[in-house]
């Protein structure tokens, strides 16, 4: 059993440094009825720091598997109404987003792929408009994760439920620096440092491309447009106040070209994906777009994942995670992509954020495309960083620099960048597959 002070700093990490929920603002906390107990406390916390108001829009996993199941396919076509206003008038009103990402990896193993791809277009189609908010920062929010009982057995066969749920628990605590004694918040300023660190040293730089390279047959070349941004730990939103969207975050990260990748790259680890399972798989680019792939595991659902639109053949987003992160040190495999891409460097297919381009919030979706910022229906990252992971940055000109070796950055790439504090500026965006709308 979890202490109870435990949860209440970890509620009250994600209200206030999380969101940074401001006096008299509302908040939406999108929960698994399997994480209650969370959410009531982080809708405490919220209350607390001053919100007017806290709506939980709650998920049912089983309810869902029951519906893809069950229900006729040409459901899966349609948003419901209701759930579309509530995101889509909320963020208008200037709301705060929480979500509670805990779903079971094999959930929806079985289920045909269709009505999978048909539910996610529909979904996609309807939050356009909020998804695009929350993507360019007009809204604050975060995405924090609790333990369920299908996710933690799958993380932890060997165990009883009982054990599997508290060993979880315990990761999870971990993992988001909170522990006995000591106040999160100050723990998360000095970790969002190393990252606004890090992310300097590469805006420096302004790299014109990325290598990665390792020994499970990665030789990628990721190109990066005329005036991107790296960033991460904490973010600026619309309204001023400074935010991390993503609890925990061990990444910095950034948009690459989407006309300007080539070479092969080697999934380091799997993938869960609307439910299932992906395994043993890597792609091939060139010019920018998927044009072979391979799985062990899961080849029809990633087959369905590329298939999504044009875009979700191509790169939008390029992130750096070094291989001794404590998420990696743990030695857990997650099988969920908020813990399991904080252990790795990751790729991700599909749209890019628009704050990774100098000016780019400003840009509509055909100047963004010019620019090289892909554009798509999903987000979906994939892990690629290993032990022995080398990435060179590449310079106009030809010259190339060590930024990782061994899995991590070089003593260079962060020797003599300056240390940014939480609260100043730092534009970063994060991800938003999680978001259980």
């Amino acid at each position: 059993m979890i202490e109870e002070k435990l949860l209440t700093e970890y509620a009250r990490l994600v209200v206030n440094t999380g969101v940074n929920i401001a006096a008299g603002q509302d908040m939406i906390v999108s929960s698994p009825i399997e994480c209650a107990e969370l959410a009531r406390y982080i809708a405490a916390a919220a209350y607390d720091a001053g919100a007017r108001d806290v709506t939980i829009s709650w998920s049912d996993e089983r309810f869902t598997r029951l519906r893809y199941e069950k229900a006729d396919a040409a459901v899966f076509n349609e948003f419901p109404a209701w759930r579309r206003s509530l995101y889509s008038d909320a963020a208008a009103d200037g709301a705060a987003f929480v979500s509670i990402y805990s779903t079971d990896p094999d959930l929806l193993n079985g289920i045909p792929g269709e009505k999978l791809r048909n539910a996610e277009r529909s979904a996609g189609a309807a939050l356009l408009e909020y998804r695009a908010k929350l993507m360019n920062n007009e809204n604050r929010w975060c995405v924090v994760s609790a333990p369920s009982a299908a996710w933690a057995c799958k993380v932890f066969p060997d165990l009883s439920t009982e054990q599997a749920l508290d060993k979880l628990w315990r990761a999870i605590l971990s993992t988001v620096r909170v522990s006995e004694g000591k106040d999160a918040v100050k723990e998360w300023d000095k970790h969002i440092d190393f990252l606004h660190r890090a992310a300097a040293f590469m805006n420096k730089s302004s790299f014109s491309a990325l290598h990665y390279r390792n020994g499970l047959g990665t030789d990628l070349v990721v190109g990066l447009p005329e005036g991107h941004i790296w960033a991460g730990g904490s973010e600026k939103a619309a309204d001023g106040r400074m935010f991390a969207a993503n609890i925990p975050s061990e990444e910095i990260y950034t948009v690459p070209d989407r006309m300007h990748v080539d070479g092969k790259v080697e999934a380091s680890k799997p993938l869960v994906y609307n439910g299932s399972t992906i395994e043993g798989f890597g792609f091939v680019f060139k010019d920018g777009r998927v044009v072979d792939f391979h799985a062990d595991k899961g080849r029809d659902v990633l087959d369905g994942l590329l298939k999504m639109d044009d875009g979700s053949m191509r790169l939008g987003e390029a992130a750096l995670v070094p291989y001794d992160s404590p998420i990696s040190k743990s030695g857990v495999l997650f099988y969920n992509t908020l813990f399991d891409e904080n252990a790795a460097c990751h790729l991700a297919l599909g749209k890019a954020y628009p704050t990774c381009l100098k000016d780019g919030a400003e840009m509509d979706s055909v100047t963004l495309l010019k620019h090289g910022v892909n554009d798509s229906l999903i987000h979906e990252d994939f892990m690629i960083g290993t032990a022995d992971l080398k990435i060179d940055g590449i310079y106009k000109d030809g010259r190339t620099v060590p930024v990782f070796r061994d899995g991590n950055f070089t003593e260079n790439a962060l020797a003599e960048a300056p240390v940014f504090r939480h609260g100043e500026e730092a534009p970063a965006p994060l991800i938003l597959k999680q978001l259980n709308i």
